[in-house]
Formats: structure tokens, C-alpha cells, sequence
């Protein structure tokens, strides 16, 4: 990559990966040199759009954020038209979509979502929920999958790709319930919590005493389980990629399940501050696999290990 502009635009997506998603960054550490920027690009793209419609005084700001975002869709068709893009961050997400023949569909489907968190505050139904998880998340998996690389045809990936990027999604809506809640959102299907007694009423009660009462955890405890159904789909897919992105896509399977286990350990009070995974438990399962990447990449007899939980 010679483009000075180029690599500018690079290196401000990196930086908004390092920021904003440490887990993520973390994984990123295990991949391959050439696969770190267009990972990047795809991670900065989406968190800067996504802050954009998370910004708190939206309410207020509705219209301009509706005009901002027509812009950045009109700006992204022409960057992926092959036209030039003067935003750093388009420029980027750009380059990597035609690099790596990315349909551009999957940027709509995002962007759909995104404006669906300018007028959409709850989801009646689970049916519903995941009209918006597949534009806010799962496409997102599909996006990264031509990076990646797999060793089947993509079409046979693509199925555990879409669940895990739900997953992770899933796991963020259950970590950010008070946050969310602070912005006027639930990201929980509603008949679903209404099962345990639960609604909007009783989610902000929780929220404003730092607590989860009985009818709340045990609602949360069948989300999390729902969630984890998820992830075991998904675990599926992981041997399906190339052996370089195993271990960076192992590791954030392994540290976004540890979320829901402190949620766990903390009887579902998602209230009172965010699920954390402490930095020795990220650093030594992410130190595994990269001990496993050197060692292998040292030897240069192939992919010796199998097992990579």
C-alpha cells in the first residue's frame, strides 16, 4: 500500500478498533499482516456509523442525523462505485470491499439497520429483533468472511459467519441493557421478557436502583441461554476457515462468551456497571494463541493444532 492517503485512512480505522473494541483489536493481533487493515476498515466503518446514531441528544438532532446519514450512504456508494472518497474512514472500508469483493449490499443492510436507531426504541418480538441483528451484525460477518478466507465454498461458511456476528451482537445487547436503556432502547424481544413478567417499566426501575430484582434475572437467565444456543452454532464454523484466521476468530468466540459469564457471576445485575473481562484473563487466553501462531509460523510445517479452545 504506496497511497499515503490511503494508508491514512487505514491507520484512523485502526485507531477507532483499538479504542472501541478492545476484544476485538486484541483478536485482530493474531491475523496475518495483510488481513489486519481490511479487519480494521470494516470494524472503524461500522463503529463510527453506529456512534453517530448513538449519540444521546438524537431526539433533538433526529433530522440532521437522518441528512448525515444519506450523506455517508451517498459517499460510500461512490467509494464503492470506484470513485474517490475524500472520509478516511470510507476510503478505507472502500478500498477493502472492492479489494476483497464485498457486496455492497451488506453496507445497505447495515445502514438500514443504523437508521432503524434514529425511530425503533423496543422490539415486540424476537422475529423483529432479528430483522435488526441481521443489518446491524450479522451481515458484518459476512463482510469479514472473504478476509478470512475459507476452505469450503464461502456459501457453506456463511450460515455460522451471520450467527456469530448475532452472537456477539447479542452478547452486547445483554452487557448494555442499562446504557441502552439511558438512550431509550431495549434490544430484548419483549414477549419474551413479558414471559418472566418483565417490561420496559420494570427494566427502568432496575436501572435507577442499580439492582436486578427475581423476575428480571431470571429473564436475563433465558436470554443468556438463548445466547449461548447461538454461539454453539456458530462454534461450528470456526475449523471452516483458513487456518491463519482460526486462532484471532477462537479467541473473540472464547472472551465474548466470558461476558455472559460475568453477567452470570454477577446474578444478571447489568445495571449497576458493565460486565467485564478482567485484562489477565484477556491477556492469557489471547498469549495462547499467539503462542500457538509463533510457534507454528517458526516451525513452517502447517497448522499443527486442532483443538483451539
Amino acid at each position: 500500500m504506496t497511497d499515503p492517503q490511503l494508508r491514512t485512512a487505514y491507520y484512523r480505522c485502526r485507531r477507532l478498533n483499538a479504542q472501541h473494541g478492545r476484544t476485538y483489536f486484541l483478536a485482530t493481533r493474531l491475523l496475518t499482516t495483510a488481513q489486519r487493515p481490511p479487519i480494521h476498515a470494516l470494524y472503524g466503518f461500522a463503529r463510527w456509523v453506529d456512534d453517530l446514531v448513538d449519540d444521546l441528544s438524537a431526539p433533538a438532532r433526529r433530522a440532521e442525523l437522518h441528512q448525515m446519514l444519506d450523506q455517508v450512504e451517498q459517499e460510500l456508494k461512490t467509494g464503492l462505485e470506484g470513485l474517490r472518497t475524500e472520509h478516511p474512514v470510507l476510503a478505507a472500508v472502500s478500498h477493502t470491499a472492492a479489494r476483497h469483493a464485498i457486496e455492497p449490499a451488506l453496507f445497505s443492510d447495515f445502514m438500514t439497520s443504523m437508521r432503524m436507531d434514529l425511530t425503533v426504541h423496543e422490539y415486540p418480538t424476537r422475529e423483529a429483533l432479528n430483522t435488526y441483528v441481521h443489518g446491524s451484525a450479522a451481515v458484518i460477518g459476512l463482510q469479514v468472511l472473504p478476509v478470512l478466507g475459507t476452505v469450503c465454498p464461502q456459501s457453506e461458511a456463511a450460515p455460522y459467519a451471520t450467527a456469530l456476528g448475532r452472537a456477539f451482537q447479542l452478547t452486547n445487547f445483554l452487557r448494555d441493557v442499562g446504557e441502552d436503556l439511558d438512550r431509550g432502547r431495549v434490544y430484548l424481544p419483549a414477549d419474551e421478557l413479558a414471559a418472566f413478567g418483565v417490561d420496559r417499566e420494570r427494566l427502568v426501575w432496575c436501572r435507577q436502583r442499580g439492582i436486578a430484582d427475581r423476575k428480571v434475572q431470571r429473564a436475563l437467565a433465558d436470554q443468556v441461554a438463548r445466547t449461548r444456543a447461538t454461539y454453539r452454532f456458530a462454534e461450528h464454523g470456526i475449523a471452516l476457515l483458513k487456518p491463519c484466521s482460526r486462532p484471532c476468530i477462537a479467541t473473540a468466540f472464547t472472551l465474548y462468551q466470558d461476558i455472559l459469564d460475568r453477567i452470570v457471576e454477577a446474578d444478571y445485575n447489568v445495571f449497576g456497571g458493565r460486565a467485564v473481562v478482567p485484562n489477565s484473563r484477556r491477556a492469557g487466553v489471547a498469549l495462547a494463541a499467539m503462542s500457538a501462531v509463533l510457534a507454528n509460523r517458526t516451525a513452517n510445517t502447517g497448522w499443527w493444532f486442532t483443538s483451539w479452545r
